[in-house]
C-alpha cells in the first residue's frame, strides 16, 4: 500500500539514536479530554505515536492522556488514547497509551512497512 523510504542506514545502528519510522500524512485529528475538544492536523504517524500541529491557545501538558480520532480516507478511522510527551510552539508529540483492539488492524494496515521499520534520528534536528 505504502512504500517505506529506502534511504535508511544499513549495517549496525546505534540503538540510542533510532525510532520507529514516521509516515508523513495529512488528515484532520479530533483531540478530546475531559470535555475539552480541539481540532488539529496530523503531521506524522508511527507505530508508537503521532505528531500533531499545536492548536492555537491549546494549553495541554506532558503526561496528559488525550483521545484522538483520525480519519484516513472514507473508511479508516484510527481511534486511540495517547499521552503527551513533548510540546513546543508548533507541535504536540504523543505516544500511544491504548489502541483498542478494533482499531489495531486499521492502524497497522495504514502504516504498512513503517510499522516494522526503524530510522535514525538526531534530537537536535527534530524536537517533536
Amino acid at each position: 500500500m505504502f512504500e517505506v523510504a529506502s534511504n535508511y542506514k544499513t549495517g549496525p545502528v546505534d540503538a540510542a539514536h533510532v525510532r520507529h519510522a514516521r509516515m508523513v500524512r495529512q488528515t484532520a485529528v479530533l483531540m478530546s479530554r475531559r470535555g475539552d475538544v480541539w481540532q488539529t492536523d496530523l503531521t506524522d504517524i508511527s507505530a508508537t505515536g503521532v505528531r500533531l500541529s499545536r492548536p492555537t491557545e491549546w494549553h495541554g501538558m506532558p503526561g496528559e492522556v488525550w483521545v484522538l480520532d483520525m480519519l484516513f480516507g472514507d473508511e479508516v478511522n484510527v481511534h486511540v488514547m495517547a499521552e503527551v510527551v513533548r510540546v513546543d510552539t508548533a507541535h504536540i508529540a504523543l505516544v500511544f497509551a491504548r489502541i483498542p483492539e478494533d482499531t489495531q488492524l486499521a492502524l497497522w494496515t495504514l502504516l504498512g512497512g513503517y510499522a516494522d521499520t526503524l530510522e535514525p534520528w538526531d534530537d537536535k534536528s527534530d524536537q517533536a
